[in-house]
């Protein structure tokens, strides 16, 4: 390379409208391990009491699952969390909506979680030129496959810039 010659960046970001593809599973990785620490932090920030995520003594002497569980707004944002890098670094206006949110079974402390998207619909913007509307559907799994978590969310994203 001469002294002149400068090498091509390559700047991470996320996807501009038009290279969002339907029907495509992205799958998001690293996963994300999620330990005590996560838990009892998120929970206490946002003001959630709940026993099932702090008091270990109580936990344990509630059936089915004897244990705390893992705050579930902690898994719906880790979720969303894990897709960033991939899909909306850089290239997000604003999230629309979620809708569609489930928690078919509960995460533990120290399971790792795993997360795939789908997209479902983009249609542009109407209202707001050189922006498009994208369906994500998220969906997390633990380390043993488990479905964890789902959620339908909607996002205005940048198009490509000319």
């Amino acid at each position: 390379m001469s002294e002149q010659a400068q090498p091509r960046r390559v700047v991470q970001r996320g996807l501009w409208f038009e290279e969002f593809e339907t029907d495509v599973v992205y799958e998001h990785r690293p996963g994300r391990t999620v330990t005590e620490a996560d838990n009892v932090l998120f929970t206490t920030l946002t003001m959630n009491t709940q026993a099932l995520h702090l008091d270990a003594a109580f936990s344990e002497q509630l059936p089915p699952f004897n244990q705390r569980l893992v705050n579930s707004m902690f898994t719906l944002s880790t979720l969303v969390g894990l897709s960033v890098a991939q899909l909306t670094q850089g290239t997000i206006v604003a999230n629309l909506g979620f809708s569609e949110i489930s928690f078919p079974k509960p995460l533990f402390h120290g399971d790792t979680m795993y997360a795939e998207t789908v997209i479902t619909d983009k249609r542009e913007s109407k209202s707001r030129p050189g922006e498009g509307i994208i369906t994500l559907a998220h969906t997390a799994r633990n380390q043993h496959g488990d479905v964890v978590a789902t959620a339908v969310r909607k996002t205005l994203v940048r198009k490509r810039p000319s």
